[in-house]
């Protein structure tokens, strides 16, 4: 028995590993744009769900650059491949990062310390953004290429690693590493934990926490773009309610992670990545039943998220 039980699990094995790549990738992608969410909300104490709308907007406009480099993205260069998906999201985040001091000037501001006002007027932002996608994108949706050189996959003894989501793991390990290096050992991130923890003492203490609050919800609008751009390239079709439909998963890694934690928003993502795609794997109509699985689970353990604790939030 035990001879032939082996065999079987070193059949399977190589999908897993697969699985587990892609989970990473996925996971990534939604740190990428649950990252700023969470300091927004933690500094800010805003409740955005109309931080979508700049997962779509980032998303529109990455695909508008590749598709006027396309002679770069059809290229079997990597060199010309990468450059053409580095210039797409550079303009989604600059494109994004404007879109979101204004938002947050014209919508947000208003309504500073009223929740329920805040979730009207942000869910009201959302359907305006994606009445501007169709004005300037027209409502159909639009399908993308992956660039040539990311559009197959390496197999290394067995197991199947694809290009692209290779790619989208590194981007959002560096994302990371950048982040807590920001928040840990410059003046800026000491401001914004400290923030986070107490902003009446920061501001006590004669900082303008007012323009940090801005800040970081531009770099947060930035990051949704960036995010926007990856999963456009994962899906390979952009529509102007991708960012809508992600705010669920996004408020649960969010939720998960602890408000106003980027590690714990970290963890909460590769989490939801790896179970939505091992659930998928095993039973594709419980993917979703998982996701909030996770969320029950991790809030009976931890009622304020995995790396929250008691008296204030923690980045």
């Amino acid at each position: 028995m035990r001879a032939r039980t082996l065999p079987a699990v070193a059949a399977i094995l190589p999908s897993w590993f697969t699985l587990t790549l892609a989970g990473l990738a996925m996971g990534m992608m939604f740190f990428l744009m649950a990252s700023g969410l969470t300091l927004v909300f933690g500094l800010m104490d805003v409740i955005n769900f109309g931080h979508g709308a700049f997962v779509s907007v980032g998303a529109f406009v990455g695909v508008s650059v590749l598709a006027g480099l396309s002679g770069w993205t059809s290229s079997p260069e990597i060199a010309l491949n990468l450059a053409a998906i580095g210039f797409a999201i550079m303009a989604a985040m600059a494109v994004t990062g404007a879109a979101g001091l204004v938002f947050e000037r014209v919508i947000v501001r208003p309504v500073y310390g009223a929740h329920l006002k805040q979730i009207l007027v942000t869910v009201g932002g959302l359907i305006i953004a994606e009445q501007l996608i169709h004005v300037i994108w027209g409502p159909a949706e639009i399908y993308l290429s992956r660039p040539e050189s990311l559009k197959g996959a390496i197999v290394f003894k067995g197991v199947a690693l694809e290009t692209y989501r290779l790619l989208a793991v590194a981007i959002g390990v560096v994302i990371f590493a950048l982040m807590s290096l920001v928040l840990k050992y410059t003046r800026i991130g000491l401001i914004v934990r400290a923030g986070v923890q107490d902003g009446e003492m920061v501001e006590a203490m004669g900082y303008r926490l007012r323009r940090v609050f801005i800040g970081v919800f531009v770099a947060g609008s930035a990051l949704a773009g960036l995010g926007g751009v990856l999963w456009a390239l994962y899906q390979e079709v952009v529509t102007a309610h991708m960012g809508a439909d992600l705010m669920v998963l996004v408020f649960v890694v969010v939720i998960i992670g602890g408000l106003g934690s980027v590690t714990g928003c970290f963890l909460g993502a590769m989490m939801i990545g790896l179970v939505q795609n091992y659930t998928a794997f095993v039973e594709p109509k419980l993917a979703l039943v998982s996701t909030i699985t996770v969320l029950v689970l991790v809030l009976l353990w931890r009622p304020t998220g995995m790396m929250s604790r008691s008296g204030g939030r923690q980045s």
